[in-house]
């Protein structure tokens, strides 16, 4: 069993917590053993969008496996927002010195900042308080254009609806992409992103469709898109032909279903190489046999001329 415990601060902004909390909902309903708590310093908390909510007073106890995230709060003249109370502050510090993971969404990172758990470490939050983030922890690294960032057991993402994102993740990270996307999908959540990813990542460009049938091939290609994948293959699980799957999928995002394959290679082979890894060492994670392929993707998109198809 994995407890998710929202801390909530008066004000907090309900889709920060009601979309990571949807998607904690949905591994559970799936069997995946999550268990959901509310936590606050009074058992009313009110929020942003004027409708209270409920939390105990009394924390569950943890232990390594669990997670405490912090939801951001409306902040007018003060990107901080309130301030976590010593109690709070010291609990989270000790969670994530105890081996748990600690995240927040969009100004929650304040709070991780308030616990010192930002210094030294990669975050991110709402693009209209980044600044703020840096000047109040100027020890820690803030991230500008990304949805998220995990490091260390430390989670950080940006505003609002990337929250969802970031508890895909962490599902992904402990259960696999295939089960992240089945939640995904459940949420009718399609363009289900990557912490690197800015705001048009390749699967937000191409899931702004309405067909379901492609939607479905998108959901195999992005939880395998480094495996070898054949064009029958994805027709038979999509219940077409494979010409009928060419022509809807050419008609929704205007490439073949091996085409976009290749742009989520590309879109993560370079998020590797930006970390320090070498071209050859991307090309083999994201399925090439060789690196060849991969320059050539990577000499097409430098170039403006587009990337070939797989």
């Amino acid at each position: 069993m994995t407890r998710v415990v929202f801390l909530l601060v008066p004000n907090l902004h309900l889709l920060d917590l009601a979309g990571p909390a949807q998607v904690f909902s949905g591994a559970a309903d799936l069997g995946l053993g999550y268990e959901s708590h509310y936590v606050a310093e009074r058992e009313e908390v009110p929020t942003a969008q004027g409708l209270p909510v409920r939390a105990a007073t009394a924390w569950p106890d943890l232990g390594p496996e669990d997670l405490v995230l912090v939801p951001g709060w409306r902040s007018p003249g003060s990107a901080g927002g309130p301030r976590l109370s010593a109690d709070q502050a010291r609990r989270l510090a000790e969670h994530h010195g105890r081996g748990g993971t600690v995240g927040s969404v969009c100004s929650g990172a304040f709070a991780l900042g308030q616990a010192g758990l930002l210094d030294g470490r990669r975050c991110t939050t709402h693009h209209e308080l980044q600044d703020e983030l840096e000047r109040r922890f100027p020890a820690a690294t803030v991230l500008r254009d990304r949805l998220f960032t995990s490091e260390d057991r430390v989670v950080t993402s940006a505003g609002i609806a990337s929250g969802i994102d970031l508890a895909l993740h962490l599902v992904a990270t402990r259960h696999g992409p295939a089960l992240a996307a089945r939640i995904a999908r459940g949420m009718v959540v399609y363009a289900r992103r990557g912490g690197e990813a800015s705001q048009v990542s390749v699967m937000l460009r191409h899931r702004s469709h309405l067909s379901d049938a492609v939607h479905r091939v998108q959901d195999v290609i992005d939880a395998r898109f480094a495996e070898p994948l054949r064009l029958a293959g994805l027709a038979a699980g999509a219940g077409v032909s494979e010409r009928t799957l060419t022509r809807l999928f050419n008609a929704a995002t205007g490439m073949t279903p091996l085409r976009y394959q290749s742009l989520l290679r590309l879109e993560r082979a370079e998020h590797l190489i930006a970390q320090g890894g070498t071209v050859e060492a991307a090309a083999r994670a994201v399925g090439f046999a060789d690196a060849r392929m991969l320059r050539r993707l990577r000499a097409g998109a430098a170039s403006g001329a587009g990337t070939p198809p797989a």
